[in-house]
Protein backbone atom coordinates (compact mmCIF):
# COMPACT_ATOMS: atom_id res chain seq x y z
CA UNK A 1 0.00 0.00 0.00
CA UNK A 2 0.72 3.80 -0.56
CA UNK A 3 0.61 5.74 2.98
CA UNK A 4 0.99 9.55 2.87
CA UNK A 5 1.61 11.16 6.27
CA UNK A 6 1.08 15.06 6.69
CA UNK A 7 2.77 16.22 9.48
CA UNK A 8 4.48 19.61 10.75
CA UNK A 9 8.14 17.93 9.86
CA UNK A 10 9.55 15.09 9.66
CA UNK A 11 13.02 16.56 8.53
CA UNK A 12 13.21 18.22 11.79
CA UNK A 13 12.97 17.32 15.74
CA UNK A 14 13.61 20.52 16.87
CA UNK A 15 10.88 21.02 19.97
CA UNK A 16 9.25 18.16 17.99
CA UNK A 17 8.94 14.82 19.44
CA UNK A 18 5.87 13.59 17.36
CA UNK A 19 9.07 13.89 14.41
CA UNK A 20 10.60 10.75 16.24
CA UNK A 21 7.49 8.14 16.26
CA UNK A 22 6.42 9.33 12.32
CA UNK A 23 10.29 8.41 11.44
CA UNK A 24 9.62 4.77 13.16
CA UNK A 25 6.26 4.00 11.60
CA UNK A 26 7.49 5.20 8.33
CA UNK A 27 10.95 2.91 8.79
CA UNK A 28 8.70 0.18 9.74
CA UNK A 29 5.79 0.57 6.72
CA UNK A 30 8.75 0.65 4.36
CA UNK A 31 10.73 -2.46 5.99
CA UNK A 32 6.95 -4.29 5.12
CA UNK A 33 7.13 -3.31 1.62
CA UNK A 34 4.69 -1.02 1.53
CA UNK A 35 5.79 2.85 0.40
CA UNK A 36 5.15 5.62 2.44
CA UNK A 37 6.61 9.41 2.27
CA UNK A 38 5.91 12.73 4.54
CA UNK A 39 4.38 15.78 3.41
CA UNK A 40 5.65 18.68 5.33
CA UNK A 41 5.51 22.74 5.11
CA UNK A 42 8.19 24.49 4.11
CA UNK A 43 8.47 26.66 6.38
CA UNK A 44 7.23 24.62 9.32
CA UNK A 45 8.37 26.49 12.46
CA UNK A 46 10.45 23.46 13.87
CA UNK A 47 12.28 23.21 10.62
CA UNK A 48 12.78 27.07 10.34
CA UNK A 49 13.63 27.29 14.23
CA UNK A 50 16.38 23.69 13.62
CA UNK A 51 17.78 25.62 11.36
CA UNK A 52 18.32 29.15 12.66
CA UNK A 53 19.84 27.00 15.63
CA UNK A 54 22.30 24.49 14.10
CA UNK A 55 22.31 25.51 10.34
CA UNK A 56 21.94 23.46 7.39
CA UNK A 57 24.11 20.44 9.24
CA UNK A 58 21.61 19.61 10.79
CA UNK A 59 19.31 19.14 7.91
CA UNK A 60 21.83 16.89 6.58
CA UNK A 61 21.96 14.92 9.54
CA UNK A 62 18.30 13.69 9.28
CA UNK A 63 19.48 12.69 5.55
CA UNK A 64 22.16 10.59 6.90
CA UNK A 65 20.62 8.93 9.40
CA UNK A 66 17.56 8.14 7.82
CA UNK A 67 18.52 7.61 4.09
CA UNK A 68 15.65 5.68 3.85
CA UNK A 69 12.38 8.05 4.43
CA UNK A 70 11.53 10.56 2.14
CA UNK A 71 9.67 13.86 2.90
CA UNK A 72 8.47 16.35 0.24
CA UNK A 73 8.37 20.12 1.77
CA UNK A 74 4.97 22.16 0.17
CA UNK A 75 3.92 25.65 -0.07
CA UNK A 76 0.30 27.72 -0.74
CA UNK A 77 0.41 26.81 -4.14
CA UNK A 78 1.21 22.99 -3.67
CA UNK A 79 -0.65 20.44 -5.87
CA UNK A 80 -2.05 18.67 -3.00
CA UNK A 81 -4.92 16.55 -4.82
CA UNK A 82 -1.80 15.30 -7.24
CA UNK A 83 0.01 14.39 -4.22
CA UNK A 84 -2.26 11.80 -2.61
CA UNK A 85 -4.35 10.71 -5.65
CA UNK A 86 -2.39 7.45 -5.76
CA UNK A 87 -2.60 7.16 -2.00
CA UNK A 88 -4.06 4.43 -0.11
CA UNK A 89 -3.99 5.91 3.40
CA UNK A 90 -3.34 9.26 4.36
CA UNK A 91 -2.72 10.35 8.14
CA UNK A 92 -2.50 14.38 8.91
CA UNK A 93 -1.51 15.23 12.19
CA UNK A 94 -3.25 17.96 14.10
CA UNK A 95 -0.27 20.34 13.76
CA UNK A 96 -1.36 20.48 9.99
CA UNK A 97 -3.01 23.54 8.45
CA UNK A 98 -6.50 23.53 9.10
CA UNK A 99 -7.00 24.77 5.34
CA UNK A 100 -4.81 21.60 4.24
CA UNK A 101 -6.81 19.56 6.58
CA UNK A 102 -9.78 20.35 5.80
CA UNK A 103 -8.88 20.59 1.66
CA UNK A 104 -8.24 17.02 2.20
CA UNK A 105 -11.50 16.04 3.90
CA UNK A 106 -12.98 17.58 1.00
CA UNK A 107 -11.27 15.29 -1.42
CA UNK A 108 -11.96 12.29 0.77
CA UNK A 109 -16.00 13.64 0.69
CA UNK A 110 -15.88 13.96 -3.06
CA UNK A 111 -15.13 10.61 -3.53
CA UNK A 112 -11.38 9.74 -3.03
CA UNK A 113 -10.69 6.28 -2.23
CA UNK A 114 -7.65 6.47 -0.13
CA UNK A 115 -8.55 6.49 3.74
CA UNK A 116 -8.25 9.21 5.21
CA UNK A 117 -6.93 9.13 9.27
CA UNK A 118 -6.46 12.44 11.56
CA UNK A 119 -3.61 11.90 14.06
CA UNK A 120 -3.63 13.80 17.41
CA UNK A 121 -0.63 13.67 20.06
CA UNK A 122 -0.98 17.10 21.63
CA UNK A 123 -3.26 18.08 24.72
CA UNK A 124 -4.90 21.05 22.79
CA UNK A 125 -7.90 18.91 23.01
CA UNK A 126 -7.84 20.23 26.50
CA UNK A 127 -5.92 23.31 26.53
CA UNK A 128 -6.69 24.90 23.50
CA UNK A 129 -10.11 22.84 22.54
CA UNK A 130 -11.42 26.18 20.62
CA UNK A 131 -7.97 25.83 18.31
CA UNK A 132 -8.50 22.39 17.74
CA UNK A 133 -11.92 22.45 16.79
CA UNK A 134 -11.37 24.89 13.63
CA UNK A 135 -10.49 21.83 12.07
CA UNK A 136 -12.90 20.03 10.20
CA UNK A 137 -13.34 16.59 10.82
CA UNK A 138 -16.32 15.10 9.70
CA UNK A 139 -14.88 13.74 6.49
CA UNK A 140 -12.07 11.91 8.38
CA UNK A 141 -12.70 7.67 8.47
CA UNK A 142 -10.57 7.19 11.38
CA UNK A 143 -9.16 9.55 14.55
CA UNK A 144 -6.21 8.45 15.97
CA UNK A 145 -5.28 9.12 19.40
CA UNK A 146 -2.12 9.15 21.97
CA UNK A 147 -4.42 7.93 24.97
CA UNK A 148 -7.02 7.07 26.18
CA UNK A 149 -7.83 10.09 27.81
CA UNK A 150 -7.78 12.09 24.54
CA UNK A 151 -10.23 9.44 22.86
CA UNK A 152 -12.85 9.87 25.59
CA UNK A 153 -12.24 13.72 25.11
CA UNK A 154 -12.73 13.94 21.74
CA UNK A 155 -16.34 11.37 22.12
CA UNK A 156 -17.28 14.16 24.32
CA UNK A 157 -16.89 16.55 22.43
CA UNK A 158 -18.62 14.63 19.05
CA UNK A 159 -16.06 15.37 17.08
CA UNK A 160 -15.80 12.15 15.45
CA UNK A 161 -17.77 8.58 15.12
CA UNK A 162 -14.44 6.45 15.26
CA UNK A 163 -11.66 7.75 17.49
CA UNK A 164 -9.06 4.60 18.43
CA UNK A 165 -6.15 5.14 20.78
CA UNK A 166 -2.58 4.77 19.15
CA UNK A 167 0.21 5.42 21.72
CA UNK A 168 3.33 6.54 20.94
CA UNK A 169 6.36 3.76 20.96
CA UNK A 170 9.71 3.75 21.07
CA UNK A 171 11.84 2.73 17.27
CA UNK A 172 13.99 0.09 18.58
CA UNK A 173 15.90 0.08 15.12
CA UNK A 174 17.51 3.22 16.64
CA UNK A 175 16.25 3.23 20.32
CA UNK A 176 18.25 0.02 21.97
CA UNK A 177 21.07 -0.40 24.67
CA UNK A 178 24.74 0.78 23.81
CA UNK A 179 27.45 -1.00 25.14
CA UNK A 180 29.23 1.93 26.70
CA UNK A 181 30.52 2.59 29.83
CA UNK A 182 28.63 5.80 31.67
CA UNK A 183 30.83 8.33 32.68
CA UNK A 184 28.05 10.36 34.40
CA UNK A 185 25.30 10.00 36.79
CA UNK A 186 22.06 11.99 35.11
CA UNK A 187 20.78 12.87 31.93
CA UNK A 188 17.53 14.79 31.16
CA UNK A 189 16.22 15.22 27.88
CA UNK A 190 13.38 17.40 27.27
CA UNK A 191 12.43 20.91 26.33
CA UNK A 192 11.38 23.38 28.35
CA UNK A 193 7.72 22.82 27.15
CA UNK A 194 6.46 26.60 26.98
CA UNK A 195 6.42 26.70 31.17
CA UNK A 196 4.61 24.05 31.56
CA UNK A 197 6.67 22.17 34.05
CA UNK A 198 8.74 24.90 35.51
CA UNK A 199 8.20 24.35 39.42
CA UNK A 200 8.21 20.63 38.65
CA UNK A 201 12.00 20.68 37.04
CA UNK A 202 13.28 22.45 39.98
CA UNK A 203 11.58 20.31 42.55
CA UNK A 204 12.22 16.45 40.59
CA UNK A 205 15.87 17.63 38.77
CA UNK A 206 17.49 20.63 39.78
CA UNK A 207 17.21 20.48 43.55
CA UNK A 208 18.11 16.43 43.86
CA UNK A 209 20.89 17.15 41.15
CA UNK A 210 22.44 19.69 43.49
CA UNK A 211 21.31 18.31 47.07
CA UNK A 212 23.47 15.13 45.40
CA UNK A 213 26.16 16.67 43.88
CA UNK A 214 25.40 14.97 40.65
CA UNK A 215 27.03 15.25 37.06
CA UNK A 216 25.17 15.08 34.36
CA UNK A 217 23.53 17.03 31.42
CA UNK A 218 20.41 18.39 29.89
CA UNK A 219 19.39 18.78 26.66
CA UNK A 220 16.58 20.16 24.49
CA UNK A 221 15.62 23.66 23.51
CA UNK A 222 13.68 26.94 24.10
CA UNK A 223 15.05 27.03 28.20
CA UNK A 224 14.71 31.13 29.02
CA UNK A 225 17.81 32.41 30.93
CA UNK A 226 16.28 31.40 33.97
CA UNK A 227 16.08 27.96 33.32
CA UNK A 228 19.93 28.34 32.11
CA UNK A 229 20.63 29.87 35.59
CA UNK A 230 18.92 26.58 37.33
CA UNK A 231 20.93 24.44 35.25
CA UNK A 232 24.37 26.11 36.25
CA UNK A 233 23.41 26.62 40.15
CA UNK A 234 22.59 22.88 39.83
CA UNK A 235 25.66 21.50 38.21
CA UNK A 236 24.49 19.87 35.26
CA UNK A 237 25.72 20.78 31.93
CA UNK A 238 23.54 22.56 29.23
CA UNK A 239 23.94 20.67 25.78
CA UNK A 240 21.00 22.24 23.86
CA UNK A 241 19.18 20.32 20.93
CA UNK A 242 20.12 17.13 20.02
CA UNK A 243 19.81 15.02 17.36
CA UNK A 244 17.44 12.27 17.70
CA UNK A 245 19.66 9.53 16.16
CA UNK A 246 22.33 10.69 19.09
CA UNK A 247 19.97 9.76 22.00
CA UNK A 248 20.72 6.33 22.86
CA UNK A 249 24.37 7.11 22.56
CA UNK A 250 23.69 10.08 24.79
CA UNK A 251 21.82 7.31 27.29
CA UNK A 252 24.01 5.04 27.60
CA UNK A 253 26.85 7.31 28.71
CA UNK A 254 24.61 8.06 31.71
CA UNK A 255 23.53 6.17 34.63
CA UNK A 256 20.16 7.04 35.20
CA UNK A 257 17.74 9.16 33.45
CA UNK A 258 14.31 10.96 35.01
CA UNK A 259 10.86 11.78 33.49
CA UNK A 260 9.16 15.26 34.23
CA UNK A 261 5.83 15.04 33.05
CA UNK A 262 3.96 18.59 31.14
CA UNK A 263 1.54 19.58 33.74
CA UNK A 264 -1.51 19.32 31.05
CA UNK A 265 -0.90 15.72 30.80
CA UNK A 266 -1.12 14.97 34.81
CA UNK A 267 -4.14 17.22 35.45
CA UNK A 268 -5.99 16.30 32.14
CA UNK A 269 -4.77 13.29 30.15
CA UNK A 270 -3.46 10.82 32.58
CA UNK A 271 -2.15 7.84 31.03
CA UNK A 272 -0.01 9.45 28.27
CA UNK A 273 3.64 9.48 29.39
CA UNK A 274 4.72 10.89 26.04
CA UNK A 275 7.81 9.50 23.56
CA UNK A 276 10.47 10.28 26.39
CA UNK A 277 9.35 7.67 28.62
CA UNK A 278 9.56 4.63 25.31
CA UNK A 279 12.97 6.09 24.06
CA UNK A 280 14.54 6.19 27.61
CA UNK A 281 13.06 2.23 28.24
CA UNK A 282 13.68 1.12 25.25
CA UNK A 283 17.76 2.46 25.65
CA UNK A 284 17.80 0.41 28.73
CA UNK A 285 18.48 3.16 31.33
CA UNK A 286 16.97 3.24 34.83
CA UNK A 287 14.46 5.94 34.82
CA UNK A 288 12.76 7.79 37.87
CA UNK A 289 9.92 9.27 37.09
CA UNK A 290 7.51 12.29 38.88
CA UNK A 291 3.90 11.16 39.65
CA UNK A 292 1.81 10.29 36.39
CA UNK A 293 -1.24 8.44 36.38
CA UNK A 294 -0.57 5.06 34.19
CA UNK A 295 -4.31 4.38 33.84
CA UNK A 296 -4.04 2.36 31.46
CA UNK A 297 -1.32 0.33 32.63
CA UNK A 298 1.33 0.88 29.70
CA UNK A 299 4.57 -0.32 32.37
CA UNK A 300 4.40 -1.64 35.81
CA UNK A 301 5.45 1.53 38.29
CA UNK A 302 8.28 0.33 40.52
CA UNK A 303 9.71 -2.22 38.19
CA UNK A 304 9.81 -0.59 34.77
CA UNK A 305 10.61 2.37 36.41
CA UNK A 306 10.04 4.21 39.74
CA UNK A 307 8.07 6.61 40.70
CA UNK A 308 9.11 9.57 43.12
CA UNK A 309 6.18 11.44 45.09
CA UNK A 310 7.76 14.70 45.80
CA UNK A 311 11.04 16.54 45.92
CA UNK A 312 12.68 13.92 48.19
CA UNK A 313 11.53 10.56 47.27
CA UNK A 314 13.30 11.89 43.86
CA UNK A 315 16.36 12.33 45.60
CA UNK A 316 16.08 9.24 47.60
CA UNK A 317 15.36 6.77 44.30
CA UNK A 318 18.39 8.89 42.22
CA UNK A 319 20.18 7.82 45.09
CA UNK A 320 19.39 4.42 45.45
CA UNK A 321 19.54 3.69 41.68
CA UNK A 322 23.58 5.18 41.70
CA UNK A 323 24.63 3.38 44.25
CA UNK A 324 22.91 0.10 44.38
CA UNK A 325 23.96 -1.54 40.93
CA UNK A 326 21.48 -4.84 41.07
CA UNK A 327 18.75 -2.17 41.59
CA UNK A 328 19.64 -0.38 38.53
CA UNK A 329 20.60 -3.69 36.41
CA UNK A 330 16.87 -4.65 37.19
CA UNK A 331 15.21 -1.61 36.51
CA UNK A 332 16.80 -1.26 32.97
CA UNK A 333 16.23 -4.88 32.30
CA UNK A 334 12.32 -4.71 33.25
CA UNK A 335 11.70 -1.43 31.25
CA UNK A 336 13.42 -2.80 28.13
CA UNK A 337 11.66 -6.09 28.33
CA UNK A 338 8.32 -3.91 28.70
CA UNK A 339 9.05 -2.02 25.77
CA UNK A 340 10.11 -4.80 23.73
CA UNK A 341 7.08 -6.72 24.46
CA UNK A 342 4.36 -4.21 24.16
CA UNK A 343 5.73 -0.65 23.18
CA UNK A 344 7.52 -0.74 19.79
CA UNK A 345 6.93 0.60 16.31
CA UNK A 346 6.42 -2.84 15.21
CA UNK A 347 3.31 -3.37 17.60
CA UNK A 348 2.01 0.01 16.53
CA UNK A 349 2.05 -0.54 12.72
CA UNK A 350 0.47 -3.77 13.91
CA UNK A 351 -2.20 -1.88 15.60
CA UNK A 352 -2.65 0.65 12.93
CA UNK A 353 -2.99 -2.53 10.14
CA UNK A 354 -5.97 -3.85 12.83
CA UNK A 355 -7.76 -0.44 12.91
CA UNK A 356 -7.80 -0.35 9.15
CA UNK A 357 -8.96 -3.49 8.71
CA UNK A 358 -11.71 -2.38 10.10
CA UNK A 359 -12.63 0.80 9.47
CA UNK A 360 -10.45 1.35 6.06
CA UNK A 361 -12.23 2.02 2.81
CA UNK A 362 -12.94 -1.08 0.21
CA UNK A 363 -9.21 -1.04 -1.10
CA UNK A 364 -7.79 -1.21 1.46
CA UNK A 365 -9.70 -3.65 3.48
CA UNK A 366 -9.15 -5.98 0.02
CA UNK A 367 -5.44 -5.23 0.66
CA UNK A 368 -4.82 -5.94 4.24
CA UNK A 369 -3.73 -9.28 5.18
CA UNK A 370 -3.09 -10.77 9.03
CA UNK A 371 -4.18 -11.28 11.83
CA UNK A 372 -6.43 -8.22 13.69
CA UNK A 373 -4.66 -6.75 17.03
CA UNK A 374 -6.46 -5.41 20.26
CA UNK A 375 -8.60 -2.57 19.71
CA UNK A 376 -9.87 0.15 21.57
CA UNK A 377 -12.55 1.94 19.42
Amino acid sequence: MRFVLYTHSLVSDWNHGNAHFLRGILRELLGRGHEAIALEPSEGWSRANLLADQGAPAIERFRHDFPELFSIGYDAGFDHEAAVADADVVIVHEWTDPAVAARLGRLRRAGADFTLLFHDTHHRAVSDCRGLADLVLEDYDVLLVFGEALRQRYQQLGWARQVFTWHEAADTRLFRPLQVDAQHDLIWIGNWGDGERTRELETYLFDPVRALGLSGSVRGVRYPQQALEQLRQSGLRYGGWIANADVPAAFAGHRVTVHVPRGPYVRDLPGIPTIRVFEALACGIPLVSAPWDDVEGLFRAGRDYLVAKDGAAMTAALAAVLNEPGMAAELARSGLAAIEARHTCVHRVDELFGILSICGGGKVRRTLAGPVGELVA
